[in-house]
């Protein structure tokens, strides 16, 4: 058999091989996205896995049986930590939070040391001490993508999230995050039982730029009792990515 013939065999012979392939292999599948990826990227626009941000927030319980003030905070934050401290109700004022990985802490004027806390503790309303902190979902809870749903006309990646411990503010969440924009739109809030205890819808009017970037930040989140009407919104504004010094989150200066 000449070269020619050979080559030309050769050919057919591989070409026979890759239509096989083809055919029992079907096309190729997308790659599922990555839970642990969609939370890192959500969890930017509320603060989460930034070198440093500060904002205020401005917490008020729109209803419910006993009628709570308004409350004003400023707080600072970093991947690992935050600190939020009162500035309004005057009876309030100069109270702080302080969370440090999964620790947390408050004081007040005239407080010796400070006192530790849940992370579930109430604040304000249906807002609890981990609500105002910023939000690192990737690192204190375990993703799995359940569906894809539309809400509000956005398709959304629907999350089941499960707390990796106790500290964890929620023992489960179920979460909604924007596809296109990358950040969770809704969230639904339940015990270790499963009961539904809250849920809450995010709005991002809010603006960062960091490395270059231009992203949403959250400017608005409306919490929503799951038994009564009650109901509270934190509004955010003045948010800013900035550095924080060292010692800004250290728990022996919590009282200064």
């Amino acid at each position: 058999m000449s070269d020619g013939k050979r080559d030309l065999t050769m050919k057919h012979i591989l070409a026979l091989i890759l239509g096989l392939l083809l055919l029992h292999t079907g096309p190729a599948r997308a790659a599922e996205p990555d839970a642990a990826e969609i939370l890192r990227a959500s969890d930017r626009s509320r603060g989460g896995g930034l070198p440093g941000i500060r904002w205020t927030v401005r917490i008020t319980p729109e209803s419910g049986v006993d009628k709570e003030p308004e409350r004003l905070l400023t707080l600072k934050a970093n991947a690992t930590a935050s600190l939020a401290e009162t500035r309004e109700p005057v009876r309030f004022k100069g109270s702080k939070l302080l969370q440090v990985d999964r620790n947390m802490w408050m004081s007040r004027p005239g407080l010796r040391k400070p006192i530790p806390i849940s992370p579930r503790q109430k604040l304000s309303g249906q807002a609890s001490q981990g609500d105002i902190a910023s939000t690192n979902y990737a690192v204190d809870y375990q993703g799995k993508l359940l569906r894809e749903e539309e809400v509000n006309g956005e398709t959304t990646y629907v999350l089941e999230l499960k707390a990796i411990n106790t500290f964890c503010t929620y023992d489960r969440i179920t979460y909604w995050v924007s596809k296109e924009r990358q950040v969770g739109v809704k969230a639904e809030f339940f015990s270790l039982s499963g009961k539904l205890l809250k849920s809450a819808t995010f709005e991002y009017g809010n603006q960062l730029t960091h490395e270059g970037k231009t992203f949403p930040f959250v400017s608005k989140m409306t919490i929503q009792d799951a038994l009564t009407p009650a109901k509270t919104t934190l509004e955010y504004a003045d948010v800013q990515v900035t550095e924080l010094a060292r010692g800004t989150f250290d728990v022996n200066r919590l009282g200064n």
